[in-house]
């Protein structure tokens, strides 16, 4: 069983909210925004951060902060569900959608996969079929209420897939991997779910 993570004090759920239509099985509704981390918060400065697509043959398609900024935004309004078992409703977010990404990356040679990794500062991973990160299903997020997504909750940029567990949403996000195989990342390496729907209670290898 993987190690717990981090969990700052101080959040109060309301598990009163069982019979919620959003709220998955197994969870409860809080109003504050846990802090979980698998390591110690990264802090890179923007004047050095980018953002990287590759394929399976080594292409690649590059994007500085002010490039990224400069893409359409999108500002999307969702429920988020963490494995640990709290949701929080109505988040708001602000950033570009990976399907802008991925168009992009398409009309610049690379080639598709049926998978991506996501790769973070801090050595962290994670690993999604592509249909969960397209369709206006997921985006790299830099905005968080109208303000910058602060360092603890994953900034200067987070992948955000808020359909699925948010261990998904990679804090400290670099870059995305295109493969034809998945890959377990850091935390299905040791356990997790390969997926993660909370619909489904995905949270354990073996979990249906």
């Amino acid at each position: 069983m993987p190690e717990k993570p981090f969990i700052a004090r101080g959040f109060r759920g309301r598990r009163g909210a069982a019979h919620s239509e959003r709220l998955p099985p197994g969870q409860y509704e809080t109003r504050d925004f846990p802090v979980l981390s698998a390591g110690p918060t990264p802090h890179t400065p923007l004047s050095s951060w980018d953002f990287v697509i590759r394929d399976a043959a080594g292409r690649s398609l590059r994007w500085s902060w002010d490039e990224l900024q400069a893409l359409p935004h999108d500002t999307p309004t969702v429920d988020i569900h963490c494995v640990t078992k709290w949701s929080k409703f109505d988040t708001p977010w602000e950033g570009v959608s990976i399907d802008t990404l991925l168009d992009l990356a398409r009309s610049n040679g690379l080639s598709e996969g049926k998978f991506v990794r996501a790769f973070c500062d801090g050595g962290y991973t994670t690993n999604l079929p592509v249909a969960d990160v397209s369709g206006g299903r997921a985006w790299i997020a830099f905005g968080y209420d109208g303000a910058p997504l602060p360092a603890e909750h994953g900034g200067p940029a987070r992948l955000l897939v808020p359909h699925l567990y948010f261990w998904k949403s990679a804090k400290w996000v670099r870059g995305l991997e295109l493969l034809e195989r998945d890959a377990p990342g850091f935390w299905e390496q040791l356990g997790y779910h390969d997926r993660g729907d909370p619909w489904r209670e995905q949270r354990y290898q073996g979990d249906p």
